[in-house]
């Protein structure tokens, strides 16, 4: 399916077959495409890029596809990599899989200040819902760590 050409978004590099490489959701998934291209909220004489995961409803382009620009596309990778790596070393240190005293994992430092990775604690079923967010990092382990391999190899590759 071609990812459209006439919305406010301008693909310049797409991947038109991510549904078929949508995790768990391959082959049943409305996230049809991805894109990096120009951004929707490009003002005259500012451009942008940004990623987009394009959803279609069977009938339509959905307008729950979202768009992002790159540095948060990062940032949310950074995350998921920070957050991997506190559930295969750290937590399981803890009874409540985190220390309760001092719930801050981690602040990765960017452009001058660091982004905090901590446990919502203001998460009223925090104790429960990080036990099921556990067991569901580790139930897509495999595909967690393939996509994780594949992007520390082209890192590499450009010299990171």
């Amino acid at each position: 399916m071609k990812i459209p050409t006439n919305l406010k978004h301008k693909p310049v590099i797409v991947s038109e077959n991510y549904e078929q490489v949508d995790g768990r959701y391959a082959y049943n998934t409305d996230a049809k495409g991805l894109s990096l291209g120009l951004a929707q909220w490009n003002d005259r004489g500012k451009v942008d890029i940004s990623a987009k995961v394009w959803r279609f409803t069977g009938e339509k382009w959905s307008r729950q596809s979202e768009e992002l620009p790159l540095h948060r596309v990062l940032d949310l990778a950074i995350l998921v990599a920070r957050t991997r790596l506190y559930f295969r070393e750290d937590s399981y240190r803890h009874p409540e899989l985190y220390d309760t005293e001092k719930p801050v994992i981690d602040r990765v430092g960017l452009q001058g200040d660091a982004m905090t990775v901590a446990v919502c604690t203001e998460n009223e079923k925090i104790n429960e819902d990080i036990k099921l967010f556990s067991q569901a990092l580790s139930n897509d382990d495999e595909l967690i760590g393939e996509r994780l391999r594949t992007l520390s190899r082209i890192l590499k590759e450009m010299g990171y």
